[in-house]
C-alpha cells in the first residue's frame, strides 16, 4: 500500500473497483481474510465495549461482511453499509448475519439519533479521500459522514477506523473533519516500528475517556488465540463440515452455560436471504 501505483483508491471510484470479480477475489484471499479478521479484532478491542453485554454496532464499509463475522461471533448485532453492490451480493451469498444498506458512507449515516452503541470501519474511510467527481469535495464528504455518525451514537460510545493513509495531508483531512464533527480521540498506531504490520486506527469518543496505547510487540494481541479459534470454526462452516445454523446454536447454547444474555432463537436464525442489491 505504500506504492501509489498499487492503491485501488487511484484505480476507479469502490462501487466500480469492487465489482464482481473483484469482490470474489477479495473475499476469497487468504491474506486479506486474515488482515481483516486481525484488524477487526482489534477494532473491537479499542471500542471498549461492555463485557457480556451484546450491543448493536453500525460497520461503515462493510463489504463483503468478513469484519461482520467477527463482530457476530463477538454476540454483537451489526447493521453494515456499503457503496458497492457486488461486494454485498457476496455477502448475502456468504450468508452473514447483519443487516446491510447499500448506501454512499461520503453522503452521511442515516440511521436515528443515538441508534449504535459503536461503530467500526475496516480499509474504507480512506476512499473518502480521493474525488471521483468535480462535484465531491472530500473534507465536505468526510465532515458529512463525521457529523451524521457521531448524531447516531449513544453518548460515551466510540468509533473506531481502520485505514491505510497515503500521506500524512490525508490522516489530517480525516482527523480534523472528525473533531469538528464534536469527536474527541485520535490516532492509536499497532506497531510503528514495522513497514509491514503497522496498522492506524482512528478512535473517535463521544464522551470523555483516555485514548489506548498501541501495541508495540507484532503477536501481544490478547485476541490471537480467539482469532485462531473463529478461523478454524469458519473453516468447518465453509467446508459443509458445521452447518451455520449448528455453528450458531452451538455457540448461543456455550454462552448461556457461561450464564450470558443470547437472542431467543427463531426461524431467522442462520437465515440464507437471496435476493440481490
Amino acid at each position: 500500500r505504500k506504492m501509489s501505483s498499487r492503491r485501488p483508491e487511484l484505480k476507479a471510484p469502490p462501487q466500480v473497483y469492487y465489482g464482481v470479480d473483484e469482490a470474489r477475489k477479495y473475499t476469497q484471499n487468504s491474506r486479506i481474510i486474515e488482515v481483516q479478521e486481525k484488524c477487526t479484532e482489534r477494532a473491537l478491542e479499542l471500542l471498549a465495549l461492555p463485557d457480556d453485554t451484546p450491543a448493536l454496532l453500525l460497520d461503515l464499509g462493510c463489504g463483503s461482511g468478513l469484519s461482520g463475522e467477527a463482530i457476530t461471533e463477538h454476540g454483537h448485532m451489526w447493521v453494515g453499509m456499503d457503496i458497492s453492490p457486488a461486494m454485498l451480493d457476496t455477502a448475502l451469498e456468504r450468508e452473514v448475519e447483519g443487516d446491510m444498506l447499500l448506501a454512499d458512507i461520503g453522503q452521511g449515516v442515516p440511521f436515528r439519533a443515538g441508534m449504535f452503541d459503536g461503530a467500526i470501519s475496516i480499509s474504507a474511510i480512506q476512499w473518502l479521500c480521493y474525488a471521483n467527481s468535480a462535484s465531491q469535495k472530500p473534507a465536505k464528504r468526510l465532515y458529512k459522514l463525521f457529523m451524521s455518525l457521531f448524531a447516531s451514537m449513544a453518548r460515551g460510545s466510540r468509533a473506531v477506523f481502520q485505514f491505510y493513509p497515503e500521506n500524512d495531508s490525508q490522516v489530517e483531512l480525516i482527523v480534523s473533519q472528525a473533531m469538528r464533527a464534536g469527536f474527541t480521540g485520535g490516532l492509536v498506531v499497532d506497531y510503528p516500528n514495522s513497514s509491514k504490520a503497522k496498522k492506524i486506527y482512528l478512535v473517535l469518543m463521544t464522551g470523555g475517556g483516555s485514548l489506548p496505547s498501541g501495541l508495540q510487540d507484532e503477536g501481544s494481541s490478547s485476541s490471537s488465540q480467539a482469532l485462531y479459534q473463529r478461523r478454524e470454526r469458519m473453516k468447518q462452516i465453509r467446508s459443509g463440515r458445521l452447518p451455520k445454523r449448528a455453528w450458531i446454536m452451538q455457540k448461543k447454547e456455550r454462552r448461556r452455560k457461561q450464564g450470558k444474555e443470547v437472542r431467543l432463537d427463531s426461524k431467522y436464525t442462520g437465515r440464507k436471504r437471496s435476493n440481490k442489491f
